[in-house]
């Protein structure tokens, strides 16, 4: 099947320049957003605005998700307005919100039930990754689904990796997700020792973010806390959100995960200080 129509549902911080990249490499873009202004400049470009979740449904062959929580995939999937009520069969949908793992099983299975193919494939890279097309994508599914949907991502990503099974790539989210909690604990005491230690912290950088201790989040955020930088590339309480799934299905697997907890309860704490819409490097501002 040769795809051509392309449904995009939610245009945040990254969902605009994923669309984007879509457009741009030729695909027929359709747009729907709770907010019609953030489709504004998509459409200026050439995309086709969509009323509802269902109109911009029933007229794509393939139909993207990148929007907020668990729940809100629930909305634009299920129900007599959603997503799969409203798709042809042999469309083929793809959510890209990180979400439940569960519920990516739920939706796969719902999916074969309509004959249409659910793909979950979360991204990590943040509002870098997706201007610069460079995510790194995380693909659960089934493979022939994989494969159709392949050069989509290539639009959007460089490092697409099919997990296996659907809800693998949910899971291999959280995998990632728990493996950035710890470090960025670990970039703020760094930064935070360097200026107490009377360092420069820039001067630092330029040493550690090369050896061993060089990471995506050192080396890409470290200089955004240093410079007292909290514009979002990722908002804390979307963080916070991707931890509590990560912290239930390890509990779910009867797995300790201290390094976790210990994250999520200071990136909660930014939260409840009103911080939920700040990048996640502001977490420095609990240790400097």
């Amino acid at each position: 099947m040769t795809d051509k129509n392309i449904g995009f549902i939610g245009l945040g911080v990254m969902g605009q320049s994923m669309a984007g990249h879509i457009l741009a490499a030729g695909f027929n873009v359709r747009v729907y957003n709770r907010t019609k202004q953030k489709a504004d400049a998509l459409v200026d470009q050439g995309a086709v605005w969509c009323d509802s979740v269902a109109d911009l449904a029933a007229s794509s062959d393939v139909i993207i998700t990148m929007v907020g929580y668990p729940a809100d995939v629930e909305e634009v999937f299920i129900g007599p307005d959603g997503i799969l009520e409203n798709s042809a069969a042999g469309s083929l949908v793809i959510d890209m919100t990180t979400s439940d793992p569960a519920l990516a099983e739920k939706l796969w299975q719902d999916g074969r039930q309509n004959d249409i193919g659910v793909l979950d494939a979360p991204v990590s890279g943040g509002d870098i990754g997706a201007r610069n097309a460079s995510l790194s994508i995380m693909v659960g599914g089934s493979p022939d689904d994989f494969h159709r949907a392949l050069p989509i991502f290539k639009t959007m990503g460089t490092n697409i990796v099919h997990q296996g099974k659907a809800g693998n790539g949910q899971h291999t989210k959280m995998a990632n997700q728990i493996a950035i909690a710890s470090t960025m604990i670990s970039v703020c005491e760094s930064i935070s020792y360097a200026k107490r230690a009377g360092l420069d912290p820039e001067t630092v950088l330029k040493s550690i973010g090369k050896g061993a201790a060089a990471s995506w989040s050192l080396n890409n955020l470290g200089p955004k806390m240093i410079q007292g930088d909290d514009a979002p590339g990722f908002f804390i309480r979307h963080f916070v959100k991707d931890m509590g799934i990560a912290l239930s299905a390890a509990e779910s697997m009867g797995m300790k995960t201290p390094g976790l907890d210990l994250a999520c309860s200071l990136y909660k704490q930014m939260e409840d200080q009103g911080a939920g819409l700040k990048g996640t490097q502001a977490l420095f501002h609990l240790f400097s």
